[in-house]
């Protein structure tokens, strides 16, 4: 299982959600172009957010392999906000989603979308006639 952020690290109140800890003990880490964070990754991602966006208590999860989008825990606000990490501050939210399932529903879709290349023919069933 990957490492997550330890108890002493996460702001005050805030506890994993048990459908994320799920997630993670199922080993859905990397659901292209998502990635689930974890160990050195995941503790420097937090620490660069937490000094980019003082004013947020925001807790990553996912990073975005194609660009700087961030998926967080958002301590203050409830759900899940993508960050678009590295922009001014005030200008970072990209999307939101109220619960880990919403987000892992969307992340599915784009890892669809992610593995389609423009006019390929969708996949056959093993066995179907071409």
């Amino acid at each position: 299982m990957i490492e997550l952020l330890p108890a002493d690290a996460l702001p005050p109140g805030f506890g994993y959600p048990a459908a994320f800890v799920r997630v993670v003990e199922l080993r859905l880490i990397e659901l292209e172009p998502w990635q689930i964070l974890g160990g050195d990754h995941l503790a420097r991602r937090h620490e660069g957010l937490r000094l980019r966006y003082p004013a947020r208590r925001l807790v990553p999860f996912a990073r975005r392999q194609d660009s700087d989008d961030v998926a967080c825990f958002d301590v203050d606000r409830g759900g899940i906000s993508v960050i678009h990490d590295f922009a001014d501050a005030g200008w970072e939210q990209r999307d939101t989603y109220p619960d880990v399932d919403a987000w892992l529903r969307q992340a599915v879709e784009d890892l669809i979308e992610f593995g389609t290349l423009p006019g390929t023919p969708p996949s056959r069933k093993p066995g179907a006639a071409p």
